[in-house]
């Protein structure tokens, strides 16, 4: 596509109405022949993510780790673990990105880090070092159990005993990664340090992981029941989703620590931040609180539209819940990503044309007033892939197998030429077996779902009303979705019908409208009405 189409990247709002493709580099690109996706790798492939339209690369993170969690447990906030390259390697990519026009936002890891961080040997060494209260410590109870109920969302309890201090630590996830204890300045002062090693380094933005982790009730009170309908971040197999975490998470000392990171950020020239937040039915909340006004977050995304609903109530009460929820904030919306089922094996049904769904569900993504993120390979229309207990890798899915396969079937390498051993991610062994090799790029013709993405990412930057107007929802039944984007002179009108079988809209009285822009799509314009077939999309100018 071509580059002069899309918005001025250097605008200091960049980031509003913006398309981010994520890199999982585990999985991307090997350079090497080891087996595993490396900087050097994504690197090669940034033209072809250039080639997308899109405006930002999201890089999973690549610093130095145990590799426990893939990555998401680190031992040093500064540097790349050697399995993906050098500090040298990240420098060529962000320049490389930075001359194609993309911008480059790394995932920083804050609420936790690896039991193998200097800073956590430190602190279990003694109960009277200097960073003894960098963690989260705890005494027993008389009868030798944790001081609360609070559970990790691996498995088990949120504590784990440690024999030298003789006292529990806390660790929202697998007990290889500690929390730190955001409740000392001086945690909250080591880790801005590290975010400034990066800007300092020219990275554009950063995504921050779980970040309504960060505090904890200092009280450490014990969580009390989830309402019904549990926690919408567990899965249905771990009791985590039994408990309502008001203590263990999203706590209000948060927003403090937020306005300390955006003020960092605003020392440097049009940087952005995006938050995941994961809390059930509180996220959209979160995200109003965590984006509301000029000194927190830029934006943020919750698992509201990760999940296997698939109906134009489900659609708009997500995205009305937002707008209710916020005066000025933003949100990211996203289909995919490295940490759930791809959209396409959650809503595919029997008789579906893959392929169409996913043009399908790349137009709604597309329409929705927001920041978009697409996740490496759904522009190929990637199933989920089904691997084998004995090639998992992933400690949620290992401990929870078979009720919960985990995330390592959203994770398997990229492909890119359907005849090259690996489908041409690497001529090593795949750190993970290689899947869908038929849908690799190369075989992505003039008619695929490739081509659909590149299409309809142009659209969108063509109009100005669909990165940063405004959204009204007007009335439609049987399962369709209707609503406006309006910004300056610019009106559009959006009509999705989610069924499988053909539908007709009706227009409010006085309404008129022209023919479907939409790329790929075949519903025509009536009188007051519009003609959908099943999974439809139709857009005009009003």
């Amino acid at each position: 596509m071509n580059q002069t189409l899309q918005p001025d990247r250097n605008d200091a709002d960049w980031w509003r109405g913006c398309a981010i493709y994520q890199v999982y580099p585990r999985s991307f690109q090997d350079s090497n022949g080891d087996g595993i996706g490396d900087l050097r790798g994504v690197t090669a492939r940034l033209p072809y993510i250039a080639s997308l339209g899109v405006d930002a690369v999201w890089l999973s993170p690549f610093f130095t780790s145990p590799m426990d969690d893939m990555g998401y447990d680190v031992a040093d906030y500064c540097d790349v673990d050697p399995m993906f390259g050098t500090l040298a390697d990240f420098d060529a990519l962000l320049e490389t990105a930075h001359d194609l026009g993309l911008k480059v936002m790394i995932d920083q890891v804050l609420s936790h880090c690896s039991d193998q961080h200097p800073w956590f040997k430190e602190s279990r060494a003694s109960r009277d070092n200097p960073k003894a209260d960098w963690f989260v410590w705890a005494d027993p109870n008389p009868d030798g159990t944790p001081p609360n109920n609070w559970l990790s969302v691996f498995g088990g309890p949120a504590w784990e005993w440690d024999g030298t201090r003789r006292q529990f630590y806390m660790h929202n996830f697998l007990a290889s990664q500690p929390d730190l204890n955001f409740h000392n300045p001086a945690v909250q002062d080591a880790l801005l340090e590290t975010v400034r090693f990066w800007l300092d380094r020219g990275v554009d933005g950063f995504r921050l992981d779980t970040v309504n982790f960060y505090f904890h009730d200092a009280e450490l009170r014990s969580n009390p029941p989830a309402h019904p309908g549990g926690n919408a971040d567990a899965p249905e197999t771990n009791p985590y989703g039994m408990q309502d975490h008001i203590y263990s998470k999203s706590r209000p000392e948060n927003i403090g620590f937020l306005r300390r990171f955006r003020a960092l950020l605003d020392e440097y020239d049009n940087r952005a931040s995006v938050g995941e937040v994961g809390d059930g039915a509180r996220s959209l909340q979160i995200v109003g609180a965590y984006t509301q006004g000029d000194d927190k977050l830029h934006m943020c995304y919750t698992f509201d539209l990760l999940g296997p609903d698939f109906s134009a109530a489900h659609f708009q009460g997500a995205v009305e819940r937002f707008e209710n929820a916020v005066a000025d904030g933003w949100v990211c919306w996203a289909f995919s990503n490295h940490d759930v089922i791809r959209h396409l094996t959650r809503w595919q049904r029997p008789g579906d044309d893959p392929a169409h769904l996913a043009k399908f569900a790349i137009t709604l993504l597309s329409a929705l007033r927001g920041t978009i993120c697409i996740y490496q390979g759904e522009e190929l229309g990637l199933p989920e892939s089904d691997v084998a207990f004995k090639d998992l890798t992933d400690p949620y899915g290992i401990r929870f197998w078979p009720a919960y396969k985990g995330r390592d079937g959203c994770r398997t390498p990229m492909v890119w030429e359907a005849d090259a051993p690996n489908a041409g991610f690497t001529t090593g062994r795949p750190w993970l077996p290689v899947f869908h090799a038929e849908r690799a790029v190369d075989t992505q013709g003039p008619d695929s779902v490739l081509a659909a993405y590149r299409d309809l990412l142009a659209f969108r930057n063509a109009h100005p009303a669909m990165r940063t107007g405004d959204i009204a929802f007007l009335p439609a039944k049987n399962n369709l979705l209707a609503f406006t984007r309006k910004t300056g002179a610019e009106t559009l009108l959006f009509v999705f019908n989610l069924n499988r079988e053909p539908a007709q809209w009706h227009a409010p009285d006085g309404m008129a409208f022209g023919a479907n822009l939409t790329p790929g799509f075949s519903a025509t314009a009536g009188d007051s009405t519009v003609n959908l077939s099943g999974l439809d999309a139709f857009c005009a100018r009003l």
